[in-house]
């Protein structure tokens, strides 16, 4: 059992604040600013990307309602709202979280991204590989 399905089941303490049936909101212990919120669905699932359209969207109501919570109830300036996927995105607990971080001018918080260029018809290339595997809606 991972360690966010053993702060679900109770096994191991945390500080709540949210919950309902299917998720669960709690103060990250180690945080990037005081205030950082963790927001998971209950049901175990390693990434992002392995949740259904349906349980993704139910999660980005509660982070939405959470994030709107934490930016009013610390007087935050902004907000950074995280998932990383997979290892080589820097996720290191295997249970979708998101992570929802208060930002206050000059709190010497930096993220930052390089910024690369694409040759020719490069970017292209990229949006049709991306198009090809996006699967159908069932709507």
């Amino acid at each position: 059992m991972c360690v966010f399905c053993k702060i679900v089941s109770g096994e191991i303490p945390s500080v709540k604040v949210y919950e309902d049936e299917g998720f669960l909101a709690f103060m990250d212990i180690g945080p990037v600013n005081k205030g950082h919120v963790l927001v998971i669905p209950k049901k175990h699932a390693e990434t992002f990307v392995d949740l259904t359209e349906e349980e993704a969207a139910e999660l980005f109501k509660r982070v939405n309602r959470i994030a709107k919570a934490v930016k009013l109830g610390l007087g935050a300036d902004g907000l950074n709202i995280i998932i990383n996927v997979g290892k080589a995105s820097g996720q290191e607990v295997f249970h979708v979280h998101t992570h929802i971080i208060p930002r206050f001018e000059n709190d010497g918080m930096k993220f930052g991204w390089r910024k690369l260029s694409y040759n020719d018809n490069e970017m292209e290339e990229y949006a049709e590989r991306i198009r090809k595997a996006i699967t159908p809606n069932d709507d």
